[in-house]
């Protein structure tokens, strides 16, 4: 089994950037392996599965690296990045099972070692910092191909820095190890993250929850943030209820014994799936769901930081007394996307009626 990876500087940056809202999710950095998150690898993609809330400590507490965000259990997430010239500059797979690799992850250490990575090449790393995207994320070019992965002039870290990113054994142990060096000599960094290797066939344990089709799709924009609203109305109630129609309108509603408040939000883009037989059906569909705005700020983590610089747009999947859906594509599009599952409490016809 082999994995070794180069990445320029911008690539670290992403990858810390894509990790960072996921590991608020799921939590750990208590030197745990075991924390909720499985990693794929093959000679194409890089998969990211992860459970919310898997990392935190027995008795509900938080590591000093970092607990998960409160409210996060049961939400699962799963992420899709391309690999060659896509998360990684180049890279090298092998393996027996077809060149496939799986292996179990603390983030939270992940995350650690790419923001000091990140430190050490003048790049940042910290969650708040603006850096600079891996593409062009203006609005001319979020609807450009990637056609550029393949020039080498679209990176802007010196050439002579270079990220190895590698699975190798430290002190006996796998270790996901990341090397950073200069060609001058004048820099030299090594962290080693300790993993859990999994057969390739138990990846099958890792995929994302199977749901029904949608009753509501509605796509926004990134003009049109969600998080800060869902933190206002948090602080009213620990339930939101979500109504969305097929017409491009979400209304967002609290209320408890003092107070009932709805938030609007109208001209969204209705997803229509061109495969279903009915198609006036999907025009005219409503749906409501009943969520914990705990998870749903969880799950909304991504709205801030410098991830969004890595954003195209978010879709919203309604699927009622089943799922809320939260699919992010990156930019740009074929870069991946992250996708969040988030269950919702049954809801009664007088819920409905509200």
């Amino acid at each position: 089994m082999r994995f070794k990876s180069k990445l320029a500087t911008e690539h670290v940056q992403l990858l810390h950037n894509v990790i960072v809202p996921i590991s608020r999710l799921t939590g750990g950095g208590g030197g745990s392996i075991g924390s909720g998150t499985t990693v794929y690898l093959d000679p194409e993609v890089l998969r990211i599965s992860s459970r919310g809330g898997a990392g935190s400590r027995v008795d509900g507490g938080t590591s000093q690296l970092g607990g998960s965000e409160q409210g996060s259990e049961g939400i699962a997430c799963f992420a899709e990045l391309i690999a060659m010239n896509g998360i990684f500059l180049d890279h090298k797979i092998e393996s027996i099972a077809q060149n496939v690799i799986v292996f179990d992850i603390d983030l939270v250490q992940l995350r650690t070692a790419l923001a000091a990575t990140l430190q050490s090449l003048g790049g940042g790393g910290g969650d708040g910092a603006r850096s600079a995207p891996l593409h062009n994320s203006s609005e001319d070019a979020r609807n450009s191909s990637f056609s550029s992965r393949n020039n080498n002039s679209s990176y802007h870290s010196s050439p002579s820095i270079l990220v190895v990113m590698k699975l190798a054994k430290r002190g006996g142990l796998p270790c996901l190890c990341l090397d950073a060096s200069c060609a001058n000599g004048t820099l030299d960094v090594h962290h080693a993250i300790p993993v859990r290797i999994l057969r390739a066939e138990e990846w099958q344990h890792h995929l994302p929850p199977l749901v029904n089709t949608p009753d509501v799709q509605l796509e926004f924009q990134l003009d049109r943030p969600l998080k800060a609203v869902i933190e206002r109305l948090k602080s009213i109630s620990p339930i939101i209820f979500v109504d969305g129609n097929m017409a491009g309108e979400l209304v967002l509603r609290v209320e408890n014994d003092a107070v009932s408040i709805r938030t609007f939000y109208d001209k969204l883009i209705p997803r229509i799936d061109d495969q279903s037989e009915s198609m006036q059906s999907q025009e005219s569909a409503r749906c409501t769901l009943k969520i914990d705005s705990k998870k749903l700020l969880a799950s909304l983590q991504w709205q801030s930081g410098q991830f969004l610089y890595h954003v195209h747009s978010y879709i919203m999947c309604m699927i009622e007394n089943e799922m809320l859906v939260v699919h992010v594509v990156l930019n740009p599009e074929d870069l991946g996307f992250i996708t969040y599952y988030i269950p919702v409490h049954y809801i009664s016809h007088d819920d409905m009626m509200d």
